[in-house]
């Protein structure tokens, strides 16, 4: 793995579904994810980024999944079983608590939240590349959630548009250590120049 440098201009903190219900007591994923996210204080993780990052007048940019309106997908077609399950759950609900954004977390002036994506990859049919672009960012330091679904689909969507990613690895979590060693040890040093800590990606935002 090459040195873990970043040149300010060039490079922007993404931050991937920060919603209440992914990482806040009482949200309806939390309790899946609890034991993974708390073993590797997730949570704690992100906020520290995302504060660094601030610090360091990085820019911050959200991935945001679609959040349940009424009539999103009775007409479609064709649907994914994990849009099929948000389905069902009526998970990130707009207009409720658990679609929002956590306090902690909620972007200033002069971030960028992407338009939302409707099933993992925020790229995917949202304005995010074009948005990395006119801001002129070619360098990622990835956090969010879930490991395994928009997590990876993300890194491997950005690897795909040319673009270098660092991912945090205790600043992410899963629904199972299974699931989480798949997505960092498997699939996604397939697409990351970096797989880094916290504390690592702490030292390189400090040194800029």
């Amino acid at each position: 793995m090459a040195e873990l440098r970043f040149d300010k201009e060039l490079t922007a903190l993404l931050v991937i579904d920060p919603y209440n219900d992914f990482i806040s007591e009482g949200g309806k994923i939390w309790d899946r994810i609890r034991a993974v996210a708390e073993a590797n204080s997730c949570v704690p993780n992100m906020l520290r980024i995302l504060n660094a990052a601030r610090g360091a007048r990085l820019r911050v940019f959200y991935a945001m999944h679609h959040r349940y309106r009424p009539g999103d997908y009775e007409t479609w077609k064709y649907i994914a079983p994990i849009q099929q399950a948000a389905w069902e759950h009526k998970t990130f609900e707009d207009g409720t608590w658990g679609g929002e954004i956590r306090s902690e977390f909620a972007p200033q002036p002069g971030d960028v939240v992407a338009q939302e994506h409707w099933c993992s990859s925020g790229f995917a049919n949202t304005d995010l590349d074009l948005q990395l672009k006119r801001h002129g960012i070619h360098k990622l330091i990835v956090v969010g959630l879930i490991a395994h679904t928009c997590v990876e689909s993300t890194v491997r969507f950005a690897a795909e548009l040319g673009y270098e990613v660092a991912l945090v690895k205790d600043a992410t979590a899963d629904y199972s250590d299974e699931m989480m060693h798949a997505a960092l040890h498997l699939n996604i040093p397939n697409y990351a120049s970096y797989i880094v800590t916290t504390d690592q990606i702490l030292d390189s935002i400090s040194a800029l």
